[in-house]
């Protein structure tokens, strides 16, 4: 993987770059659907290319683990093959979701053992196990396993959980840098700045992680209940430690105020579930703000979601055609 910084903003630190990967290149600022288990829930492979014009989706790691399963993805010749997405794939390493299984997962320094969600059945997770799924499944850009702290967090706890992180993440190189892709192209490893909301562990997490000197660096723990202005707080600091010339990803996040915020701050990679979602439930982000399209006042607004959009549907469709498709949508459901 590539980066190469383009222009920068004389009034903030917001910039421009592009990311060339082996299967392809990815212009920054970027916003990556979330396709959890190798699909963007509602949105076809065909409208990710066509309508959304993505760039680049994001996989999990612990997902794509308990189904389709290793084996039916190293059959297919990994993700890429898997789900006929010709693009740049992100995984994310599934600390996020170890975190979120509080009640079903233990975490000790070898890893975290943790009962499925699916099925109740026992797995364990190491950094190097980590590592080895992420090549199974091919993703271009892989993240090193670690523990996301939860908010609000006792100091001690987010201090001892940054130190474990780093040192799952010396495990994640290791391992890494002795094993190849199993595909034929190269992948790249990102490694995660943690420390909750407490300047001194950001900043000792972020001196840490850019010494490593991998190709691009991630800043997790954020938007995780926090209020904006600590998340903004800490992405200021970190950006400011993190080297210009390598691709900084803010795991997450999130909602358009918050992404534009982060721009500013110096970020250039962003995901969230948040758009994906609330379609599903009949919210709508447009040029002129939110839209719950389950209102009834749009059952006789034929005119488009969005006149601006570059989406055909939202420039030809309208509300009350959105609207009848919709709460279609939730009959059938129920």
């Amino acid at each position: 993987m590539t980066f190469q910084l383009q222009p920068t903003d004389p009034n903030c630190a917001a910039r421009a770059g592009r990311i060339e990967t082996a299967h392809g290149a990815i212009e920054t600022p970027i916003f990556m659907p979330v396709g959890t288990a190798g699909a963007v829930k509602a949105v076809h492979i065909h409208e990710l290319e066509r309508e959304v014009h993505a760039q680049i989706i994001l996989g999990n790691t612990y997902h794509l683990y308990l189904r389709p399963g290793m084996d039916v993805l190293r059959a297919a010749g990994g993700l890429h093959k898997f789900n006929g997405w010709n693009h740049p794939i992100l995984t994310d390493s599934g600390g996020y979701q170890v975190y979120s299984l509080a009640a079903q997962r233990k975490i000790k320094e070898e890893g975290v053992t943790f009962q499925s969600h699916i099925d109740g059945s026992k797995h364990v997770f190491t950094p190097e196990r980590v590592m080895d799924i992420q090549r199974e499944i091919g993703a271009d850009i892989i993240m090193a396993f670690d523990e996301c702290t939860p908010y609000p967090c006792e100091y001690g706890y987010a201090k001892n959980s940054m130190g474990l992180t780093h040192r799952w993440l010396k495990r994640c190189c290791d391992r890494f840098d002795e094993t190849e892709g199993l595909y034929g192209y190269e992948q790249t490893l990102f490694p995660i700045v943690q420390g909750s909301t407490y300047p001194d562990l950001r900043r000792e997490s972020a001196e840490a992680i850019a010494s490593f000197d991998r190709e691009g660096n991630a800043i997790g723990g954020l938007s995780v209940g926090e209020p904006d202005e600590d998340m903004y707080a800490m992405t200021e600091l970190v950006c400011g430690i993190l080297p210009k010339e390598k691709p900084r990803y803010l795991m997450g996040v999130g909602t358009p105020m918050n992404i534009l915020e982060c721009i500013a701050l110096g970020i250039d990679m962003f995901d969230c579930v948040l758009p994906t979602r609330n379609a599903r439930h009949g919210l709508l982000y447009t040029a002129e703000g939110i839209i719950n399209i389950k209102n009834l006042k749009w059952r006789d607004d034929h005119s488009p979601i969005d006149a601006t959009s570059t989406s055909y549907t939202s420039r030809v469709h309208s509300k009350s055609y959105l609207r009848h498709l919709v709460s279609r949508a939730s009959t059938w459901a129920a």
